[in-house]
């Protein structure tokens, strides 16, 4: 036993070098009996009436780069040609069963087969490879190729696009009389593509190189990389020109866009109504709009560098425009409302239905109130109190200048007592003035007592005559208050109109941007 396997190993040895040497030596025998009279500046037909069919496969291997701005979509296929050479055949039992052979393709007539729609501007992104020829004359070329397409971008709704690419493959000088173009599969081969962080490749059911069912789900609703064969009659010739067009599908990945543009512009467009909430006093209102403005400006113009010149508008454009117009809007609107809170002593009074809308209604509806006050049930009692007393004061000060009436002596209207005291300066200042009658003392103290009398009136008119001009000073004072106190409440009355106005409009931009944010999203989902 142990001598046969040693024969067997010693006779493997020896006669495989022996076998490939033969094979080598029929391949080059094979190769000088096809080349001798052979030339590959003709189609290789018996008869030239009869058509060249070509069969072409795409296989989708990279997508290196889309450039949206210049519309130039950069690929790395796989294109396998098959086609018969009828002066390239032999039978493989003259040359020891060898039934193909490889060889330069520069040797043998190879398709004139380009891509029409190339924007390349070298044309030489194609590989020079070896050619398999077998017995039966069919030739089999595979070339890895990076090519350059035009492709109309259509960023109507970028970031959440798809876009459609069409690679159009066809001969340059060949008409369908002469030569004609077949695809090998409805669609072009996608299962060794290499993922691209930016753009995702659809793929058929059948080619998805996927086992989960969920994800095979994900892609029946988009089409891949399909191929229609058209013929077109051009204006320059009477014959008809047949070729393939693969349209690529791309939806692009929209994760780095909503992190870097969309999400920053939702965050500062909501800095837009708080410039309301800001107080009127701070002096930075309109600062804050004007620097969220400027803000989203920097963030169109960056959309906007990257985006071809199209009349199309991108949705994050008319996103960033929107927020634009509300932040515009939002900054007329608080300049507007300043005015109204910094209206002076010499403003006009809040009309009716602005106190009676804003001041009661909408105040409530904003949950605007000042402190002490109930915003349910409007001002409170003491309050409405003082303004009561306020409007009394202020229509008795118009009825007459010293607020009081006052008879020809300078004392306050009223009665005296039975006793003939009379009560003077009721109101401000109190002055008492007693008359005294004489009951008997010019008995007792003759004409001394009414010298003394006399005396005390004179004491008393000089004293009344010395508080005529305090008591003008009194009333110019008080009469000075009341108008501070009503213009005060008036420059109140004005202030929380522009409150209320900041409060409402601040909720509205609010729901504004709000809605804004979840329309854009939705384009997402």
């Amino acid at each position: 036993m142990k001598l046969v396997c040693s024969s067997s190993s010693f006779l493997l040895v020896f006669f495989l070098p022996v076998c490939f040497a033969a094979h080598g030596r029929f391949a080059q025998k094979l190769l000088n009996d096809l080349f001798s009279n052979y030339t590959n500046a003709l189609r290789p037909v018996e008869d030239t009436d009869h058509i060249i069919n070509v069969t072409m496969q795409i296989t989708l291997s990279q997508i290196i780069d889309m450039d949206e701005r210049n519309q130039i979509l950069t690929t790395y296929l796989w294109v396998r040609q098959v086609w018969m050479d009828a002066f390239l055949t032999w039978k493989k039992e003259d040359y020891d069963g060898l039934d193909a052979i490889r060889i330069p393709s520069s040797r043998v007539w190879r398709p004139d087969i380009v891509l029409y729609n190339s924007a390349d501007d070298q044309f030489s992104s194609s590989m020079e490879t070896n050619v398999v020829l077998r017995n039966d004359g069919e030739v089999m070329w595979d070339q890895p190729a990076i090519t350059k397409s035009s492709c109309a971008v259509d960023v109507a709704f970028f970031p959440f696009d798809l876009q459609q690419c069409v690679l159009t493959f066809g001969s340059w000088t060949h008409s369908g009389n002469q030569m004609d173009l077949f695809s090998a599969s409805d669609n072009a081969d996608l299962s060794s593509i290499v993922p691209n962080v930016e753009w995702e490749v659809s793929c058929f059911l059948d080619d998805c190189p996927f086992s989960d069912t969920i994800t095979i789900l994900l892609f029946e609703q988009v089409l891949g990389m399909p191929s229609k064969k058209n013929v077109i009659l051009y204006g320059c010739c009477s014959d008809p020109y047949p070729d393939l067009s693969f349209t690529l599908h791309l939806k692009r990945r929209a994760s780095f866009y909503i992190f870097n543009l969309l999400i920053p512009c939702m965050m500062i467009s909501f800095l837009a109504p708080l410039g309301f909430y800001l107080p009127a006093d701070s002096g930075e209102k309109v600062s804050l709009g004007v620097t969220v403005l400027l803000a989203l400006t920097v963030f169109q113009l960056l959309v906007a560098e990257s985006m071809p010149p199209s009349e199309s508008v991108p949705l994050i454009g008319k996103y960033y425009i929107a927020t634009m117009t509300m932040v515009t809007a939002s900054t007329a609107l608080t300049i507007f409302i300043m005015n109204i809170h910094h209206c002076g002593p010499e403003a006009h009074p809040v009309p009716e239905w602005a106190k009676r809308f804003i001041l009661n209604h909408l105040a409530r509806i904003c949950f605007v109130h000042e402190v002490g006050e109930n915003f349910l049930g409007g001002a409170s009692s003491q309050k409405k109190h003082l303004s009561q007393e306020e409007a009394e004061a202020t229509s008795a000060s118009g009825g007459n200048s010293r607020g009081i009436n006052w008879d020809v002596n300078g004392r306050a209207g009223g009665r005296a007592n039975q006793d003939g005291v009379g009560q003077a300066w009721k109101e401000d200042l109190l002055v008492s003035i007693t008359h005294a009658e004489e009951d008997g003392a010019v008995g007792a103290g003759g004409e001394g007592g009414a010298e003394d009398n006399r005396r005390e009136i004179l004491v008393k008119t000089q004293c009344l005559c010395q508080h005529q001009g305090l008591r003008k000073s009194v009333e110019y004072i008080a009469n000075s208050y009341q108008d501070q106190r009503v213009a005060q409440v008036r420059i109140g009355e004005w202030r929380k109109v522009a409150k209320v106005m900041d409060r409402f409009f601040m909720w509205l931009f609010f729901i504004m941007v709000f809605f804004m944010s979840i329309l854009i999203l939705g384009k997402a989902i």
